[in-house]
């Protein structure tokens, strides 16, 4: 009698459990996720793109093809158990060709999320015979009763290198995140592009509040371990932790023989779109008059300074680089929120959430970089901003760094900078010959309580041979801002860039955020 009890479980296990067999008994957690990178780190890499079948290349499945192969919701997982997350995983091939290998785990074990042809419905194609059980899948989103009760809305996905997004309570996706970047934006060497090779979902508990993720992030020059604290909200965020490991030169170079050590490591990537808005010189042919997922770069230095630095998309690359010793904050944040400033009732631009990513504790010496992209269409992320410590870690030394991810809405913004830049203009000026007019409007409460007859000074400067020819504030009483007018002479015969800086100051002390920009004539 116990044989065939036994064994009518083994065969129900087989027709429904969602995972395959292979559980182990363990504590997965970060040490756990590390050590099987650091044994990663101590052989070459090895692309994930070598196991993916033929039939799900880009030769054989194209985008529109692709897009018929459609996950079907009630197979998601943890949906059975009624529980506060659910996951559902995107089918490898086309545009994605490094299959993801997922795991679920438990307080005590941990068992492989094996790869299910009828999780998927494939439309008129006709290839679910060809795929391998042992594939693998893409990535997977995350699904959360974020909105409302009883209804099941994206929080987030994983999907493509280390890319992923979340979204906070009534949120559009816009930016991303990423694991790490290396050399992005280095015009002596192509960047390497880390991806997420292996995922550990925590199955949670029925009165959970967050979801527990890890990951194992590898490329040609490094390894690492990924820990995810997902806690959906008004804004969600995503508490990470993560150690790295760096391989030694010439496992490096038995992969790639041109792969130099890496110039910069970004940490904390954030990755975002600005085709054009209010700064832009650069006119389209769009009946909308601002395009754009994050329209300014914010930062909080360790010495105190808030700086905004405006987006643009610039004729060719700019590589904006701050020196930012125990940075405290940056984010790539959205202020426009008014749907005039769009006109878009399809991509939603005012609605997209802002990121900010605040380090756990001192990260130490290290420069916060700025890379835009020239763009010719909203369909690409041209922007990228991260941190690159000073010290770089030696091979297979463990290199431990952490900070929170916040994805929020507008409001939020008032919280990073209450006295802040809300508009920046430019355009020729007629007065100075050759030069730029720069129109920037400042506001917030203690902004608004200096006396119209006792306005704000604007101290200006610029670099690379530039001058200013004129900067004065006056009181915008249509937006209810101070503006600052300033007119800068760039230098002759040269197409070198110019920054410019400018602070408002009341008697001695400054009021508000600084402007920073980076000008450059072509």
């Amino acid at each position: 009698m116990f044989r065939l009890c036994g064994l009518l479980v083994i065969i129900a296990c087989l027709l429904t459990a969602p995972v395959g067999f292979g559980a182990e008994s363990a504590e997965v957690n970060l040490d756990y996720v590390a050590q099987r990178a650091l044994e990663r780190a101590q052989s070459p890499f090895r692309s994930p793109r070598a196991d993916l079948p033929k039939v799900l290349g880009q030769e054989n499945l194209d985008y529109d093809k692709y897009r018929q192969i459609r996950f079907r919701r009630e197979q998601a997982l943890w949906t059975a158990d009624n529980l506060p997350f659910r996951v559902e995983f995107f089918h490898p091939g086309y545009y994605y060709q490094e299959p993801v290998h997922v795991n679920e785990f438990t307080a005590t074990h941990t068992q492989p999320i094996r790869f299910v042809q009828d999780f998927f419905d494939y439309g008129n194609l006709h290839i679910a015979n060809q795929i391998p059980t042992k594939m693998g899948y893409a990535g997977f989103r995350v699904l959360n009763e974020l909105n409302a009760t009883n209804r099941w809305d994206e929080l987030g996905s994983f999907l493509g290198a280390s890319y992923f997004r979340l979204l906070g309570k009534n949120l559009c996706y816009g930016e991303s995140a990423r694991g790490l970047a290396l050399d992005s934006g280095e015009g002596d060497r192509g960047e390497e592009f880390p991806i997420f090779t292996d995922w550990w979902l925590g199955k949670p508990e029925p009165d959970d509040t967050e979801l527990r993720l890890y990951a194992i992030l590898d490329s040609v020059s490094c390894a690492g371990a990924y820990e995810f604290f997902i806690r959906p909200g008004e804004t969600t965020t995503a508490s990470i932790k993560a150690v790295l490991y760096f391989r030694d030169t010439n496992l490096v170079t038995a992969v790639d023989k041109n792969r130099r050590p890496s110039k910069t490591i970004g940490l904390a990537p954030l990755t975002s779109m600005f085709w054009f808005g209010k700064d832009t010189e650069r006119k389209f042919d769009d009946y909308r008059t601002e395009v754009h997922d994050s329209d300014g770069l914010l930062v909080h230095m360790g010495n105190g300074e808030i700086f905004w630095r405006p987006l643009d998309n610039p004729p060719a690359t700019r590589h904006q680089v701050f020196h930012a010793p125990n940075i405290r904050g940056y984010g790539l944040l959205q202020r426009e929120r008014n749907f005039g400033a769009y006109q878009d009732m399809f991509n939603l631009y005012h609605e997209v959430p802002s990121v900010w990513v605040e380090p756990d504790g001192n990260w130490g010496d290290g420069d916060l970089h700025l890379v835009e992209l020239s763009t010719g269409y909203e369909g690409l992320d041209n922007i990228v901003a991260f941190w690159d410590p000073k010290n770089k870690p030696a091979p297979l030394q463990p290199y431990r760094f952490g900070y929170t991810l916040h994805w929020e809405g507008g409001e939020a913004d008032l919280r990073r900078s209450e006295n802040r830049v809300v508009a920046t203009r430019i355009g020729p000026d007629a007065q100075f010959r050759g030069a730029r007019q720069f129109v920037i409007d400042f506001d917030g409460p203690q902004l608004d309580a200096i006396p119209e007859n006792k306005p704000p000074v604007a101290i200006v400067n610029c670099s690379g041979g530039a001058h200013i020819a004129d900067a004065f504030v006056a009181r915008n009483h249509f937006l209810g801002t101070w503006r600052v007018i300033l007119k800068m002479v760039p230098p002759a015969d040269t197409n070198a860039a110019v920054d410019l800086r400018c602070t408002l100051q009341q008697g001695t002390n400054a009021v508000g955020e600084t402007w920073v920009y980076q000008w450059s004539p072509h």
